[in-house]
């Protein structure tokens, strides 16, 4: 489905590091950036949400965006700090048929690991929310991103087990669930990704975690489906 201004419409699906917090640039940024000089189409990136999360405030109340150049119009969202799958399942059919949604590019999983669910119960989550976004729009793409390195799963080796084990399911899942009219992408992870250099905390990303992440997002559109070019090669 193409939006009836005939621009694709990309939607941005995440946590705390996909919303990020008042003073970040954030990847989505990243992402608008390289999609203005390499899409090579019309786009518009969409969503019911356009905050940063102020840490101060315990609230998505911020706008106060790194890049000053990135225009309101960009900064359309569907994620949340200490949400993850289990919260954006009953939202996505929602907001994917109100924003006539072309393309997902989602970053979930730590939250519901970390807090909610475990790597069985957060692989069902997916399916639900695959589900709803195809109940709204049957041609609609994603692209999924697996849990990436983060602190706790250095020092919790439990949870880096549910971490390895959900990661493992969500290629399955993408695999078994994937169509030709409505693809799915599983990206991967950055290999370079290293939390004390890419983060500023070790879990949310730094510049160069941002970049990072966009471009594992960039790179699976490029070599998938011919969308764009690769991140490295506008950088």
């Amino acid at each position: 489905m193409i939006g009836e201004d005939d621009r694709m419409r990309f939607l941005f699906v995440g946590d705390s590091m996909t919303i990020g917090s008042a003073g970040d640039f954030t990847w989505r940024y990243r992402m608008w950036q390289h999609l203005s000089t390499s899409f090579g189409s019309p786009f518009r990136i969409v969503g019911p949400r356009t905050e940063l999360y102020d840490v101060r405030a315990a609230a998505p109340v911020s706008y106060d965006y790194g890049g000053p150049d990135f225009p309101a119009h960009a900064r359309g969202h569907l994620a949340g700090w200490g949400e993850g799958w289990q919260h954006m399942a009953p939202l996505i059919g929602a907001t994917v048929e109100e924003h006539r949604v072309d393309v997902l590019l989602v970053s979930l999983g730590l939250i519901d690991l970390g807090f909610y669910t475990d790597s069985t119960q957060t692989d069902r989550n997916v399916r639900a929310f695959i589900a709803g976004a195809r109940a709204a729009n049957p041609r609609v793409r994603a692209v999924l991103l697996p849990v990436i390195p983060n602190v706790r799963a250095e020092s919790d080796a439990p949870f880096a087990a549910e971490v390895d084990r959900f990661n493992e399911l969500l290629g399955k899942t993408v695999a078994e669930l994937d169509r030709p009219d409505s693809p799915l992408l599983l990206a991967a992870r950055p290999s370079t990704y290293d939390i004390h250099t890419d983060t500023y905390d070790g879990t949310h990303p730094a510049p160069s975690g941002e970049h990072k992440l966009a471009g594992a997002f960039a790179d699976a559109m490029h070599e998938s489906w011919g969308v764009g070019s690769s991140y490295a090669a506008r950088r």
